[in-house]
C-alpha cells in the first residue's frame, strides 16, 4: 500500500470513529432546513441576521443554502421572502429593506414534469458536493 493510500485509509478510519463517538456531522443545509421548518410550524419568519445568531453561520452562506433548498434534489421547498415592516426610526437612519424568510414543504403538482437542460441536451442535475 502506498503512503497516499495509507494516509487516506487512516483518515477514513478516524472519521468513522468520530461518527461513532460524536454522531454524524450535520450539513449546514440540514441545520438551516430544520431551523426554518421549526420556525414555520410556529408561524415565525426569520431574517438572515436572526438565522445567523441561531446557527452561528454567516448570513451570505445562509442565503446560499436557502437557494439550495428550492432545488428538487434538496427537497424542493418553497422558500418565501417578504419585506419586514420597519419603524420610522430605522427608516430615518437610512436602513434599507429588511427581508425575512419562511420555508414551507413544496406542494407536489401532478402532471407533466419540466426538466431544464444543462445546455448539451442532458438534464441539469444537482451537484453532489459534500458541504
Amino acid at each position: 500500500m502506498s503512503r497516499k493510500n495509507a494516509a487516506t485509509a487512516q483518515r477514513a478510519k478516524r472519521s468513522r470513529e468520530a461518527d461513532v463517538i460524536l454522531g454524524p456531522v450535520r450539513k449546514q443545509r440540514d441545520v438551516i432546513r430544520d431551523v426554518m421548518l421549526s420556525a414555520g410550524q410556529c408561524g415565525t419568519w426569520l431574517t438572515l441576521d436572526e438565522l445567523a445568531k441561531l446557527t452561528q453561520y454567516p448570513p451570505a452562506s445562509i442565503s446560499a443554502q436557502l437557494r439550495h433548498l428550492r432545488k428538487p434534489c434538496y427537497g424542493g421547498f418553497a422558500v418565501v421572502k417578504r419585506c419586514r415592516s420597519v419603524n420610522k426610526a430605522m427608516r430615518a437612519e437610512g436602513f434599507g429593506a429588511l427581508w425575512e424568510y419562511s420555508v414551507e414543504p413544496a406542494q407536489r403538482v401532478r402532471g407533466r414534469r419540466r426538466v431544464h437542460g444543462g445546455g448539451n441536451g442532458e438534464p441539469r442535475r444537482c451537484s453532489s458536493w459534500n458541504w
